[in-house]
């Protein structure tokens, strides 16, 4: 059956599969879904280390602030 879900081959450590087992085998799910839901909350972090790293440099000491009703103005 086709799927319109990408696939991809990953090859993994004996510990890196210990530690996938073990939480999938407690959330009783396949080793798979728990993989993707952990690099699903993997690639939330790192977009939120990009959207901090982008507001770390747009607040500045002499930033200009104004409210919210002005921005939608």
């Amino acid at each position: 059956m086709p799927t319109v879900k990408t696939r991809i081959n990953i090859t993994l450590s004996k510990a890196a599969e210990i530690i996938l087992y073990k939480p999938a085998k407690r959330d009783d799910m396949p080793v798979a879904t728990k993989a993707r839901e952990l690099l699903q909350f993997a690639i939330e972090m790192e977009e939120d280390q990009m959207w901090d790293k982008m507001a770390t440099v747009r607040d500045e000491k002499d930033s200009k602030f104004i409210t919210h009703d002005q921005a939608w103005v």
